[in-house]
């Protein structure tokens, strides 16, 4: 995700001016709250949401399975 400068908000502000996030994300699609200098939520429009792509169980076994098979000798390293 590219964060824009324009979309970052400080926890304190949007604690004290929650309109101004909510006119950010009409306006931008998306607003970054800032925790201590540092990204840590991300408010979005309900609509972006709903198209943003998960990963299933599916594809998280099979992401597992080629990453233990790519190193299986140091699992069975570390097993012994």
């Amino acid at each position: 995700m590219e964060i824009n400068i324009k979309n970052l908000v400080s926890i304190s502000e949007a604690n004290q001016n929650f309109s101004k996030v909510a006119r950010l994300v009409d306006e931008n699609g998306v607003a970054v709250i800032l925790k201590n200098n540092v990204p840590r939520y991300v408010i979005v429009e309900i609509s972006q949401l709903e198209n943003e792509e998960t990963i299933g169980n599916e594809e998280v076994n099979i992401i597992a399975k080629r990453f233990l098979s790519k190193h299986k000798e140091a699992f069975e390293e570390l097993a012994r």
